[in-house]
């Protein structure tokens, strides 16, 4: 029940886009065509679900104060903290570099249609808040982690693939001038915010 509850709270309640406003640059400039939204969403979900969990356990066993008391009681006094950032982002870039090789390999009319916000996704602030978060939310096991991550990753992604869709109606709208483009896309993104905000109810 908790990991449900953990991971509807982070698709609806915590969403990455609607709560946090993290992967903004990216979300709104993809988020043109369903097709392009839908591939970035799915990276964005693979990459956190691979590097959450695996920033939690260096996180636990690396680099917590006391975290290589483990290795020996000598090390036990270590807090190796503040290398966090460095770790994290290092491993993100991993994964991003790994999913931008697939996707390059296979998919290459989606590579050349996301263009340069596919190797962004390794500095995509949402991946890094994803395990930041995770740091405060202090979780007992990897599990937990690893369900905050899909959860966070399928929030992403259901934010950008209905923007998209929004946006793929709204070019056949009669728009008024001032506001198309972008204006009437910070719009909708503000709309879609106040829409979410109705899951801040949910208690499970």
């Amino acid at each position: 029940m908790e990991y449900i509850s953990l991971f509807v709270k982070s698709i609806f309640v915590d969403n990455m886009i609607f709560a946090y406003f993290l992967g903004m640059c990216s979300y709104l400039a993809v988020s043109k065509n369903v097709k392009t939204a839908n591939g970035l969403g799915l990276a964005v979900i693979f990459v956190l679900f691979c590097t959450l969990p695996l920033n939690y356990l260096l996180d636990k066993f690396l680099l917590q104060p006391g975290a290589l008391a483990w290795l020996s009681p000598k090390l036990a006094e270590l807090d190796l903290s503040f290398l966090s950032f460095i770790l994290f982002i290092a491993v993100i870039a991993a994964f991003t570099q790994l999913v931008e090789m697939v996707v390059e390999r296979f998919l290459p009319s989606l590579y050349s249609s996301l263009g340069i916000y596919l190797p962004l996704i390794a500095v995509n602030c949402a991946i890094l808040g994803g395990s930041l978060f995770m740091q405060q939310k202090d979780f007992v096991n990897v599990g937990e982690s690893a369900v905050y991550a899909l959860g966070s990753g399928i929030g992403w992604y259901l934010a950008i693939v209905f923007l998209a869709a929004i946006r793929e109606k709204m070019a056949y709208s009669n728009v008024p001038r001032p506001l198309k483009g972008i204006g009437i896309s910070f719009i909708t993104v503000g709309l879609m915010g106040l829409a979410f905000m109705i899951f801040m109810g949910i208690t499970l």
